[in-house]
C-alpha cells in the first residue's frame, strides 16, 4: 500500500462521517473553540435529561451565550433567536444547520410570534431540548431582566421539566453591550473565566415564570462568585 494511501482513507472516512452528521460534528467544533476562547467551568450538565423533551432556560448576557450554552450541553440543543439575525446572509446556513429557531417581534410581523411557538412544539414533541433566553435580549447592565411571557406560553402548551441555567463572566465582554453596542468594539480580553451552571429540573407544575426567574438568579449569582475569585 502506498504511503498516503492510509492518511487518505482516514481523511476520506472522516469526511464521510462529517457529511453524515453535519450537527455533530459543529457541536464538537463549538466545544473545542469556546475552550480555546474561555476558561470554563461547567456545572451541573447531567441535570439535562438524557432522553424526552426538556426546557433549558439561562439568562442572556452576550451574543454567544448560546454558543456556551449549546458547547455545554451533552445533548444537542435548538434555540431561539432573533429573525434579523438568523436570517443574516453570512450565517444563515449555520443557523438552519443547527436547528435554530427564528422569532420575530408581533409588531415586525403578525403571527410570527405563534409561527415560533408552534415550531418550539414540533422540537418538544420530537423529543428535543431547546434553550430559550426569557428575557428576550441581551442584558445592557450585567443583571438578569424581568422574564417575559413567552416562557409561560411554551409551557402552557407543552409542559416539560425546565433546567434553569446560570451564566456569568460574559459581560465586559466585545460580544455584550458592556460600553456600548455589542460586536462595535475590539476584543478586549482572552481565555476570560466564564462560568455555567445548571440547576435541577423544575417539573412542569412547579415550572411557573417566578420560580424559574429565580432558579436561574440563584445559579448566576453562584456563578458569579467562581468568576470573582480569581486566586482559587
Amino acid at each position: 500500500m502506498p504511503a498516503w494511501a492510509l492518511p487518505a482513507l482516514v481523511a476520506t472516512a472522516a469526511l464521510g462521517w462529517c457529511l453524515r452528521s453535519p450537527r455533530r460534528m459543529l457541536r464538537r467544533l463549538v466545544f473545542l473553540i469556546i475552550h480555546l476562547l474561555y476558561r470554563l467551568r461547567f456545572r451541573g450538565r447531567r441535570h439535562i435529561p438524557a432522553h424526552g423533551p426538556a426546557l433549558v432556560v439561562c439568562n442572556h448576557v452576550s451574543f454567544v451565550d448560546a454558543l456556551v450554552v449549546g458547547g455545554a450541553s451533552p445533548r444537542p440543543l435548538r434555540f431561539l433567536m432573533d429573525r434579523p439575525i438568523y436570517e443574516s446572509p453570512w450565517l444563515h446556513w449555520l443557523f438552519k444547520l443547527v436547528g435554530a429557531i427564528p422569532v420575530d417581534s408581533e409588531r415586525r410581523d403578525p403571527g410570527g410570534l405563534r409561527r415560533s411557538l408552534d415550531q418550539v412544539s414540533r422540537a418538544l414533541r420530537a423529543g428535543e431540548v431547546v434553550m430559550v433566553f426569557p428575557e428576550g435580549r441581551l442584558t445592557t447592565d450585567g443583571e438578569i431582566h424581568r422574564f417575559r411571557r413567552g416562557l409561560d406560553l411554551i409551557l402552557a402548551r407543552d409542559p416539560v421539566p425546565v433546567v434553569p441555567a446560570g451564566l456569568a463572566g460574559l459581560w465586559g465582554s466585545w460580544t455584550s453591550h458592556y460600553g456600548g453596542r455589542a460586536l462595535t468594539k475590539p476584543p478586549r480580553r482572552f481565555r476570560a473565566r466564564v462560568a455555567l451552571y445548571f440547576g435541577t429540573p423544575l417539573a412542569p407544575a412547579e415550572a411557573d415564570r417566578q420560580r424559574v426567574e429565580e432558579g436561574v438568579r440563584a445559579l448566576k449569582a453562584e456563578a458569579d462568585r467562581w468568576v470573582a475569585s480569581r486566586g482559587r
